[in-house]
């Protein structure tokens, strides 16, 4: 995996540790330009993580649990990834408790 951040974020770090404790090398990159990478991955301002990590092939934007990663890698499907928007309390890598289910989006290809 390879996780691109904003320098100052520590959340992204957390979620970083969570992939390397279910079996992920994740190599972490600082980057000024987070939300013109996330663009160029074909995600939109409005539905993008405070991350961007790309994974055997596929895009993973955000907070998203490492099941629906692990899913993913394993079912293979004909899309550029999936996205978790915005910074959801409880999710992977952030504090406090889930207070709704995650609304993940996938990313289509164009």
């Amino acid at each position: 995996v390879t996780l691109y951040k904003n320098p100052q974020c520590g959340c992204c770090e957390g979620y970083a540790e969570y992939l390397r404790e279910n079996g992920f090398t994740v190599t972490s990159k600082a980057t000024h330009d987070l939300a013109e990478m996330s663009r160029e991955a074909g995600i939109a301002d409005e539905f993008q993580g405070c991350h961007l990590s790309f994974v055997d092939g596929y895009v993973v934007s955000g907070h998203v649990p490492v099941g629906t990663v692990k899913k993913l890698l394993t079912e293979r499907p004909d899309i550029k990834g999936v996205t978790l928007p915005g910074m959801p309390m409880g999710s992977p890598g952030m504090s406090g408790t889930k207070e709704a289910p995650f609304e993940m989006l996938e990313i289509t290809k164009s």
